[in-house]
């Protein structure tokens, strides 16, 4: 009876530090997160939806100056406006997503700021990828997503999303208008009013009005010769006259 007795008390300092073992592991996992992102109504296609998006410091030497975002299918950049975000921060419109920065954070701030987002897209869930970089140029990259459970180094944040709700649906791609009649010309009526060629011997294209001129200033040299020629003969004809 001793001897079962003092085995009771050896397995049972050895069971407490098993379940404080346990309990460190589970209270890591959340912590082991270094960028995150939360959202006001997380479902599908919910509309003005405010994101809060959390980028642990890991460096011991400089502060976050920026974060660039590359937006999940669905979510277009011009799209997402800031809300909130560190002093003297600003949002920047990019070709697939925004960046957002200013002034470096004191080493060792973890950086946080929210941003409304028009429209959720119709999916399970979004993946953000985001680049860190830190005011002495180093960049932190967390831009893989897992999938099937597995688990990865520089995990991007990612937000699980909810059905959508009852009635719920999707923005409809803008479209540009079409010409109207008014404003597109007519190529027939344009073809018919333009005035037709003429071709010349040279080879240059003349118009009907450059043809009747030189027609015209051809006709007024001739008759100016045939005219000197009459006077001529009439001068010559009187002096013979004279001299006879």
């Amino acid at each position: 009876m001793n001897r079962s007795h003092t085995r009771r008390r050896l397995h049972r300092p050895a069971l407490g530090a098993v379940g404080a073992l346990v309990l460190l592991g589970l209270a890591a996992g959340p912590a082991a997160a270094h960028a995150g992102v939360t959202a006001s109504d997380p479902r599908a296609l919910a509309e003005n939806v405010t994101l809060t998006f959390s980028s642990e410091a890991e460096s011991d030497t400089a502060g976050i100056a920026e974060l660039r975002v590359v937006l999940p299918p669905g979510i277009a950049p011009d799209a997402v406006t800031l809300k909130e975000a560190p002093r003297e921060w600003k949002l920047t419109a990019t070709p697939d997503g925004y960046a957002i920065g200013g002034p470096a954070l004191a080493t060792g701030t973890d950086a946080e700021y929210s941003v409304t987002v028009r429209r959720l897209p119709d999916a399970k869930s979004l993946a953000f990828k985001t680049l860190e970089t830190y005011g002495d140029g180093k960049i932190s990259r967390w831009i893989e997503v897992p999938g099937n459970g597995e688990k990865v180094d520089n995990p991007a944040p990612v937000l699980e999303l909810k059905a959508a709700a009852p009635g719920a649906t999707p923005l409809a791609p803008s479209t540009s208008p079409s010409p109207t009649p008014s404003t597109a010309p007519s190529l027939q009526a344009s073809a018919s009013a333009a005035p037709v060629p003429v071709p010349s011997p040279s080879g240059r294209e003349t118009s009907a009005a450059e043809t009747g001129s030189g027609t015209g200033t051809v006709v007024g040299v001739v008759a100016a010769v045939l005219l000197l020629i009459a006077a001529g003969t009439f001068w010559w004809t009187r002096r013979a006259r004279s001299g006879a």
